[in-house]
């Protein structure tokens, strides 16, 4: 027996064993962390990337159906969502420019007519939390996005579950390394006003479980749930919280009301890794009181003993993360918007113009394993191997003219994956023991790449090879080229010579008349 849209029939609130879940937006922070989850509970699981290559070096990657699409793109959605049983929908323009909101309409309309098109049973949305008694016009655009876009879903003619948290408590989250660097950096602060402003915080963990639970509610379901933790907090609360469990002395914290959300987010910009662009609307979110209004979503995914999880566990649990070096993703897992996304270019006789490149190469005294390590070890607390001084002004540089600096980090201390933000690079590919090549993403007037090889020479010795290339937009870009290649020496030939210093210390030491 079937329904009338070609599926199995089910009991209510029953999916079909093995039922197909699309994924948007699993290249970014809750995306990246919802598939194995999906997987976990028996689902099968396809994702929609622009870029699907990014997903190719994740735990689950070999688990899971990876499409190419964009949802804004009718043609590849209808594709991607053919026999669908519940699409998750993770995505939004945030930071892509002033018509973001345009941007993100257009997408959650065309997203809900194909869903509904394609006879999906469900559509899960994952939003903002709303404060009570403002009206639309008074919130920030990002909240006012959020929930147009949960309001066009919940239109679609699809039964729509939608998720409404406001702030997101775990590893890697943007909310939670805004609120680690401050309170880790600052023993004395001059703050926003919106610190005193109570916030409902939830732990990644319950998000996931609910956005997991959300997959087999009935079909007479359609609605919005207030998701949060157990506990209403202030932001000063969060930070004096966050001091004491990670062994901090007290923090001293002067709220003042002259700074507002535009003027914090570059405050919050200058001391964190969070990049104004995403730091404002944080910021903006919290000039509100936003807390659950509702605990209905229980009905429908009933909360185990212990959950949902108070802030203290939430922000323990999110810090051994760390120290355990155990992140699965970043806000930053998502490509920053406006950032150049063009992959090298792989015909050596390429005819798109100008390329400019800077090629350096050692002999290494040392096995290619011991070289790699190094070569994927780069960035972040290891830093880039050359005059730290100049990486450290080009990062403060990119920040001041609105860029994600050099602050970032790295996701994992010794392991990259495609797709992995590392400081003001991104990474674009990754031969295991052999090429990294990483794609700038700072502020530049034209595209860079940065690739580095362990290889062999023709006579079997170890040979470490660098080579940067950029490709100049205008004459802003060539002009940017010939201005900084007089520092290229110091700088990349600098880093050559001490990649390999370091490879061949790790390896023992280079032996008498080693080559370099």
């Amino acid at each position: 027996m079937t329904d009338t849209q070609g599926h199995p029939a089910q009991p209510p609130g029953r999916l079909p064993p093995g039922s197909l879940c699309l994924v948007t937006g699993a290249t970014g922070y809750i995306g990246g962390r919802l598939v194995p989850e999906l997987l976990k509970a028996g689902h099968r699981v396809r994702c929609l990337a622009r870029t699907p290559e990014k997903l190719r070096d994740h735990p689950w990657a070999g688990q899971a159906e990876i499409v190419r699409g964009d949802v804004t793109d009718a043609g590849s959605l209808a594709a991607a969502l053919r026999g669908v049983d519940v699409a998750y929908y993770l995505v939004h323009a945030l930071g892509s420019g002033r018509d973001f909101e345009e941007t993100d309409r257009r997408a959650a309309r065309t997203f809900a007519d194909q869903a509904r098109a394609a006879g999906v049973r469900r559509i899960v949305y994952l939003g903002g939390l709303i404060p009570r008694g403002v009206p639309d016009h008074d919130l920030s655009p990002h909240l006012r996005s959020r929930a147009e876009v949960g309001r066009i879903l919940l239109d679609s003619g699809v039964p729509t579950t939608v998720l409404r948290a406001a702030v997101i408590i775990g590893s890697g989250s943007a909310s939670f390394e805004m609120l680690r660097y401050l309170t880790e950096r600052l023993p004395v602060m001059v703050t926003p006003s919106w610190v005193r402003t109570r916030i409902q915080p939830i732990a990644v963990r319950d998000v996931l479980r609910y956005l997991v639970g959300s997959a087999t509610m009935p079909a007479d379901v359609s609605r919005a749930f207030d998701i949060g933790g157990p506990e209403v907090v202030t932001y000063l609360d969060m930070m004096r919280r966050y001091a004491e469990i990670d062994g901090l002395p007290r923090r001293l914290i002067l709220p003042v009301p002259v700074l507002t959300p535009r003027l914090s987010s570059h405050w919050v910009g200058l001391v964190t890794p969070v990049p104004r662009s995403i730091a404002r609307p944080l910021a903006e979110s919290l000039k509100y009181e936003v807390v659950c209004d509702e605990h209905d979503i229980a009905d429908w995914v009933p909360d185990p003993p212990g959950t949902p999880i108070p802030f203290d566990t939430a922000l323990s649990l999110a810090l051994q993360k760390v120290r355990d070096a155990q992140v699965d993703t970043r806000w930053s897992s998502a490509s920053v918007p406006g950032t150049p996304s063009d992959p090298l270019p792989t015909d050596p006789d390429w005819a798109g113009g100008s390329l400019y490149t800077d090629v350096r190469e050692r002999t290494v005294d040392a096995p290619p394993q011991a070289l790699w390590r190094v070569v994927e070890g780069i960035g972040g607390e290891n830093g880039w191997y050359s005059f730290p001084l100049a990486w450290a002004v080009r990062g403060w540089l990119d920040r001041l003219i609105g860029g994600v600096g050099l602050r970032r980090g790295r996701r994992d201390a010794t392991l990259l994956r495609i797709g992995d933000s590392l400081d003001f690079w991104r990474v674009e590919e990754i031969e295991r023991g052999r090429l990294l090549r990483l794609r700038a993403e700072m502020r530049l007037p034209g595209l860079a790449w940065l690739e580095m090889y362990a290889e062999h020479d023709d006579q079997g010795r170890t040979r470490y090879r660098q080579r940067a290339l950029f490709h100049p937009r205008g004459l802003a870009g060539h002009a940017y080229w010939w201005s900084v290649s007089p520092f290229h020496a110091l700088v990349f030939g600098g880093m050559a010579r001490n990649i390999a210093r370091t490879a061949e210390a790790a390896a023992g030491g280079p032996t008498p008349g080693a080559k370099s």
